[in-house]
């Protein structure tokens, strides 16, 4: 639907949101072989995220809980993301090992690159977050530099796959340590593919060295903040969280160890928010019918 955009139109992913509610919660309903008077709770994303599509899961979900008279359980987007780390076990029928705390977090993706510190649940400190672009919107920008589809990240790795560049492309050098920018690093690739300093390289060269740039910069800030902050372990999350060669470099890198969850569970989904709002619940939170929306909401 948005590929032809380039991006995400925010009105038509509203109306698609619209259009999908109830055929969605069929389908989730159905695979989990129960109905709605199975359920205990209802978990929601309230942000962040865009207005349109967040006030559509919003308010199904109140409708559901006033129906029922159930619980509703705001849940911060990225929050979730922290949580899909634990799914993975879960899922396979394990028990999900206990989080190692504190956990030095990384969520990435196409709207946010934060480091967070997971002192325990529901207790988080921001430590550092990007000063332009996600890593995931650059790998977009990019990508139609070098005339690639949306979304960019996948079509990066994919084109990128083993090629061993010779480009050197920058890593910025911010005051605060623990921030990332990835505005430089577009200009630069903008400047070679336009032929602005010499012959133009190849395309997978260019995704090859743009890709083991961004790698680079989130590894290298990661672990200086693990260890800054003596974490006990270090938690990959977010879309961004599916790429191989992050999640090769950072579990190569690494002293500590790192949870990641599998690829279907780093893109944003469903079971992720579930796990967070089974988490509120257990600690006695509940949202009030009118609970709003947050598009710019924050976590730490």
């Amino acid at each position: 639907m948005h590929a032809r955009y380039g991006g995400v139109v925010p009105e038509l992913a509203s109306r698609q949101h619209v259009e999908a509610m109830v055929p969605v919660l069929d389908q989730a309903l159905d695979r989990a072989g129960c109905t709605l008077a199975d359920i205990d709770a209802v978990a929601v994303t309230t942000g962040p995220g865009l207005a349109g599509a967040l006030l559509v899961g919003a308010n199904a979900a109140k409708a559901i809980a006033y129906a029922r008279g159930l619980p509703l359980v705001a849940v911060n987007h990225l929050e979730g993301h922290l949580y899909a780390a634990w799914l993975a076990d879960a899922l396979s029928g394990e028990d999900a090992p206990a989080p190692r705390l504190p956990a030095l977090c990384l969520i990435v993706s196409g709207g946010h690159t934060d480091l967070v510190l997971m002192t325990g649940h529901g207790r988080y400190r921001r430590l550092g977050e990007t000063a332009d672009d996600a890593a995931g919107e650059a790998f977009d920008k990019v990508a139609r530099m070098i005339g690639l589809g949306f979304p960019g990240g996948p079509a990066i790795e994919e084109l990128a796959g083993d090629t061993a560049s010779a480009l050197r492309l920058p890593r910025a050098r911010l005051k605060r340590p623990y921030d990332f920018s990835f505005s430089g690093l577009k200009t630069k690739v903008l400047r070679l593919v336009r032929g602005e300093e010499g012959p133009v390289p190849a395309p997978p060269e260019i995704a090859a060295a743009f890709q083991e740039a961004v790698v680079d910069a989130l590894v290298t800030k990661t672990l200086a903040a693990a260890r800054d902050q003596a974490a006990a372990e270090v938690i990959l999350v977010g879309g961004v969280a599916a790429n191989s060669a992050l999640r090769r470099s950072l579990t190569g890198r690494s002293p500590l160890p790192v949870r990641i969850p599998r690829p279907d569970l780093c893109t944003d989904n469903g079971a992720m928010i579930a796990a967070c709002g089974w988490w509120r619940i257990q600690a006695g939170e509940a949202a009030a019918l009118d609970v709003d929306v947050q598009p710019g909401l924050r976590i730490g």
